[in-house]
């Protein structure tokens, strides 16, 4: 249990140091091996009860799903813009084609 406990406080350690210029693929890795080794650590519960110095370890990595999660949504708000201004510039863009025939006369009717 303490090496499953050591493993995601390194993790977590390498995650926080490098919080700052992490990427969205950096992001979705920890979380998926974060998952991975919390499931191994469920897994273990049933077989062996954890002791208040484990308990108290796994509440400190708790200490900075904070800073993680506001990461996260500072990468999906920028998604968000960047697929905004996308969509804007290619309805902009759409606008300005045009959907004739360069070949086709127009013509108007006299009222």
């Amino acid at each position: 249990m303490d090496d499953l406990i050591a493993e995601l406080e390194l993790l977590n350690s390498n995650i926080i140091s490098e919080l700052s210029d992490a990427n969205y693929e950096e992001l979705v890795e920890y979380v998926d091996k974060r998952g991975i080794i919390i499931q191994r650590i469920q897994d273990h519960l049933h077989n062996v009860s954890i002791d208040s110095a484990q308990k108290a370890r796994i509440v400190a990595l708790t200490d900075h799903d904070a800073a993680i999660l506001s990461q996260m949504n500072l990468l999906r708000v920028e998604a968000q813009d960047w697929l905004m201004k996308r969509n804007q510039a290619k309805a902009q863009r759409n606008a300005y084609e045009s959907d004739f025939s360069p070949e086709s006369i127009l013509m108007d009717r006299k009222k």
